[in-house]
């Protein structure tokens, strides 16, 4: 049975609940929040990169705890093979047959931890599962539970002994953040929560997986007006045509921040996009999807900048219709 698209009053109290839930665990990092939220809701994947002690872990926990969902935590090494993640057949000998066993990529949330560190075969071992939310294993394809949500984190700075993302892969990640420092006002904050006990632990579940396929539907039926549909179009061909990138984003591209600035109204109590909403999720979606010129690279230029550049240049729509036939 079907159940009925929750209204958007009633989505943005599910949301706020957990926005609240998150943040007595999780401080001063609400836009985070939001934009893994943004990922639920689109059935998409995120890459935390950031430097070690940020709290990406505790963040991803405290957000499947939130949410009623299965967790696992994956550490990739150089020594992980593709059937540490997807399982492995093993032969049982009272049944005469091979049993599969599933592996950890068999959960709701899967934590990629330093997912660089892995080599390409077995970072190549998640695409098929970011992309069709399956696994194939000795010939036989099994679906995966839903939702599914790759968080994958990797260090920008410490290169030594890791396996850059090629662009095919970085390509299905939906969104890529980083957490940021705390300031010293939550970094207080901080220690003060974990001076007793842990707050994870206290982390009650305010969702289950109905209510989050309840939410991914209505960010689906968000409107997006024609003028905004534009306003993105224009925006990534514009990365396809700046001087300082050597490769701009691809429809996938297009496709990602028209589904994310609908979670993202959704988030914030609209069922229809603004311009505002688009501008908010280009660097998180777009970023990660194009690669700098060299020459612009050793002039101190980054991919950040060229963004910033196209949308300061491609002009949005000053009112969107949000009432009208371009709904």
């Amino acid at each position: 049975m079907i159940r009925p698209e929750p209204s958007i009053l009633e989505s943005t109290e599910r949301l706020e609940r957990v926005r609240a839930s998150v943040a007595r665990v999780i401080v001063g990092k609400d836009a985070v929040v939001d934009l893994l939220l943004a990922a639920v809701l689109t059935r998409g994947h995120v890459l935390l990169e950031d430097v070690p002690g940020l709290g990406k872990t505790v963040l991803a926990k405290t957000l499947a705890r939130t949410l009623a969902l299965g967790f696992q935590r994956v550490q990739f090494t150089p020594d992980l093979m593709p059937s540490d993640l997807t399982g492995v057949s093993v032969f049982d000998r009272q049944r005469s047959a091979f049993v599969f066993h599933p592996g950890p990529i068999e959960t709701n949330i899967l934590l990629a931890d330093e997912i660089n560190r892995a080599t390409p075969r077995t970072q190549a071992a998640l695409l098929e599962s970011m992309e069709e939310g399956q696994v194939t294993v000795d010939g036989a394809t099994r679906p995966l539970p839903r939702p599914f949500l790759v968080l994958a984190t990797q260090n920008p700075i410490e290169l030594e002994g890791t396996f850059p993302l090629p662009e095919a892969q970085l390509d299905r990640f939906l969104l890529r953040v980083s957490v940021g420092y705390p300031t010293e006002e939550e970094e207080l904050e901080v220690l003060r929560r974990h001076a007793g006990a842990d707050p994870l632990a206290q982390v009650q579940p305010v969702l289950g997986p109905d209510d989050i396929d309840d939410l991914q539907r209505a960010a689906g039926s968000v409107v997006v007006s024609d003028a905004v549909a534009g306003y993105i179009v224009r925006l990534v061909k514009a990365t396809r045509e700046e001087a300082s990138l050597r490769l701009g984003a691809s429809p996938r591209g297009s496709l990602a921040l028209l589904r994310a600035s609908r979670a993202w109204a959704l988030i914030h109590g609209r069922d229809f996009v603004l311009p505002d909403d688009v501008k908010a999720l280009a660097h998180p979606v777009l970023d990660h999807r194009c690669i700098l010129d060299p020459e612009a690279q050793l002039r101190g230029r980054t991919v950040a900048d060229a963004v910033d550049g196209v949308l300061a240049r491609v002009s949005a729509p000053v009112e969107p219709d949000s009432t009208g036939p371009g709904r």
